[in-house]
């Protein structure tokens, strides 16, 4: 145990992204009541991913991270829910067998409600008011009811999380994710997509090796088994402080809204409260790193949040943006390989990426995102080591908001069906493609 920590040391530490309540009585009985309520995750859950992100670290499991930029309450429903679980198991087996490793499947679900802002105000027509952070703070409508922070949503953050948290067990339970019927996943991708003869190729294969392993070896039960893991930027820390304790049989404080919180690339600071947060929890964490990183801050940062240098603790989560990546990370990856830091490395190829439009939407390059995370493979690969995971910004729905990919979607497309209040994301047949480019590329590697 680190003597110097608890839950609450945090708030002797500047701070970036805070929230000020207009209430401060109401917010710090909300905190309260949550802090009794029971965990989301458990520890033995949170533990396993540990096991499996130390053998990801040695090159024995891959990591695909996906889900929405800020998820919004209304999307706890069952179809949306069931999209997205459907597009990453899809995208895990195509992985799987491009890169012949197990993957652990982490989603940006359950808890991705608060976004970090650039600026902590926003001018419409001449009318200023506070910016939207994410449903677990205030509301996207632009009135000054709407934008004044609620410390309530926190609680109807901890209810959409566990409502969300119980369909996805439920369904994993009852054998949706059974690897004897893929055909229960398909989204519509295979009949318009130029890629479906790919596609249903990987998946006849796999198919037809299940059948040889069972003629072999018998039922194969444990195929009808998979694990699913959440992960959410811990950004609001008295909602993650909330949830954080100690648990029967463990001596580690465990923050338990989440297998597997982030700090973001904002919030990264040495001596800053998220950095204190994190440093004493005894999840599996991430860290954003950005083209401002530089060698020392950075090993200074894997000795704060890695003090023993344990494999399966931290993942550094690469975004560069794809022209800047070759000149950003070398020298990143050199320090950590000099200094043998135990981390996996990771590609965020979205956020690097974005820009606007004329007409003021934001959106992404679906060719700039392939380049920088192909890039990383090259380079990580090029100095001895590898690329354990991506991590994408990506909807099950059928969304515009992300240009490029097999269908040639234009800036002029983006009005069709643009959903997203905050950031541009991969729809399910882009997504879908960049699993299949993943998969050739992994599979070139092996040859």
């Amino acid at each position: 145990m680190k003597s110097d920590w608890n839950p609450e040391s945090w708030k002797s530490k500047p701070i970036k992204q805070w929230v000020e309540y207009p209430d401060p009585a109401a917010f710090e009985s909300v905190v309260q009541e949550i802090s009794t309520l029971p965990p989301l995750v458990t520890s033995g859950e949170i533990a396993q991913l540990r096991k499996e992100l130390a053998a990801a670290e040695d090159g024995e499991y891959f990591v695909l991270q996906g889900g929405d930029c800020s998820e919004t309450f209304d999307a706890c429903s069952p179809d949306r829910i069931t999209s997205k679980l459907k597009i990453l198991l899809l995208m895990s087996y195509i992985l799987i067998y491009g890169s012949r490793k197990r993957v652990i499947r982490l989603g940006r679900i359950a808890g991705q409600y608060a976004k970090p802002r650039s600026k902590d105000m926003e001018t419409k027509d001449g009318v200023t008011l506070p910016s939207y952070r994410g449903p677990l703070i205030n509301s996207p409508e632009f009135t000054a009811e709407a934008r004044t922070p609620d410390p309530k949503n926190m609680l109807r953050g901890y209810a959409h999380a566990a409502m969300t948290l119980n369909f996805m067990r439920s369904l994993i339970a009852g054998g949706f994710a059974d690897m004897h019927h893929p055909e229960y996943w398909e989204l519509g991708f295979v009949n318009l997509s130029e890629h479906s003869r790919e596609y249903r190729h990987i998946f006849q294969s796999i198919s037809t090796s299940i059948n040889f392993m069972e003629i072999v070896a018998g039922t194969m039960d444990a195929l009808a088994e998979t694990r699913f893991y959440c992960s959410h930027e811990g950004l609001h820390l008295p909602y993650e402080m909330a949830q954080t304790r100690r648990v029967p049989r463990r001596e580690e404080w465990f923050n338990l809204t989440t297998h597997f919180p982030w700090i973001g690339e904002r919030t990264r600071q040495l001596d800053g409260a998220h950095v204190e947060f994190f440093r004493g929890i005894a999840n599996p964490i991430g860290v954003k790193v950005g083209p401002t990183m530089q060698p020392e801050e950075l090993i200074e940062l894997t000795k704060v949040l890695n003090p023993r240098n344990e494999k399966g603790r931290l993942c550094l989560i690469c975004r560069f943006g794809a022209s800047q990546i070759e000149e950003k990370l070398p020298p990143l990856v050199e320090a950590v390989l000099r200094e043998k830091r135990n981390l996996l490395w990771m590609s965020d190829p979205m956020h690097g990426n974005t820009h606007s439009t004329a007409n003021g939407l934001k959106t992404r390059s679906f060719d700039d995102i392939l380049s920088e995370l192909l890039c990383a493979m090259r380079i990580l690969d090029r100095e001895g080591t590898h690329l354990g995971g991506i991590h994408f910004e990506l909807t099950g729905e059928n969304v515009t908001e992300c240009t490029g990919g097999a269908r040639g979607l234009t800036e002029a497309d983006l009005v069709k069906d643009y959903q997203t209040e905050v950031d541009p994301r991969l729809n399910y047949e882009q997504s879908m493609e960049m699993a299949l480019l993943i998969a050739e590329r992994q599979a070139s590697y092996r040859r």
